[in-house]
């Protein structure tokens, strides 16, 4: 059965080894996963990921793979040899590149459909020429993408916690919500534009929620990962209870 901790993605958004085997070494008893990004896999490649499954730690490899088919097929192969569980491909404009991807994982990693980052604002969805309709609700966005995601063998989507409960609704429990941009409702939203409580992401469905800078730049991490995680404890009672 999970556990709260087993929601909280933390990202190693850190630009050196040294810093993100610290950050695991202090925060793997307290969250369920470690997020690998693009900054850290550049400078550190394949033996930070290595790092963290050495030390009982899941692995989510968030490359966001986004060129043609063939390209994205072949870096997925490289990823399913990582023993990541989780890596990302964007949705962007082709069914294609989300076939590619899950062909390329052998069944061996999560291949997750980036629909709508949450930084993007819907003046951004207007400004990068979609149609109006896209722009004025942003969940019809990204339950397009959700759908060509599904479609395709991935196992679910990284959307925003407003979205996570239609995505449920639509594609049902087992289709994986893994939500960014969660903010204690006492912290600030910072660069995020589409945020949510962890709390309130868990009522609505998401699966999982990518809990960064409230975290890390915290006076004590470790209590700001169990004061997160007694939040989602309390979210999870309340929908049982519900």
């Amino acid at each position: 059965m999970r556990t709260a901790k087993d929601y909280i993605i933390f990202p190693l958004d850190v630009p050196s080894a040294a810093e993100a085997k610290t950050l695991v070494t202090l925060l793997s008893g307290e969250v369920g996963m470690f997020k690998v990004g693009l900054e850290l896999f550049i400078e550190a490649g394949p033996e930070i990921v290595r790092f963290i499954r050495s030390e009982g730690a899941r692995v989510f490899l968030d490359l966001k793979l986004h060129d043609i088919p063939a390209t994205v097929s072949r870096a997925m192969r490289r990823v399913a040899d990582l023993d990541v569980d989780f890596a990302t491909v964007h949705c962007g404009e082709s069914r294609g590149m989300l076939d590619a991807a899950v062909a390329g994982s052998g069944g061996k990693v999560g291949v997750l459909g980036v629909t709508v980052l949450t930084s993007v604002t819907p003046r951004d969805i207007a400004e990068a020429g979609f149609e109006a309709g896209f722009a004025a609700d942003v969940t019809r966005l990204v339950m397009r993408r959700a759908a060509m995601a599904r479609d395709a063998g991935c196992v679910g989507i990284v959307c925003s916690g407003r979205e996570a409960a239609a995505v449920k609704a639509a594609f049902g429990k087992d289709f994986l919500a893994v939500t960014p941009g969660i903010r204690p409702a006492d912290g600030a939203s910072d660069d995020q534009r589409r945020v949510t409580t962890p709390a309130d992401a868990v009522a609505v469905g998401a699966d999982y929620l990518v809990i960064g800078r409230p975290i890390r730049d915290a006076a004590d991490p470790r209590e700001a990962a169990r004061r997160i995680g007694r939040e989602i404890s309390a979210a999870l009672a309340s929908s049982a209870c519900g």
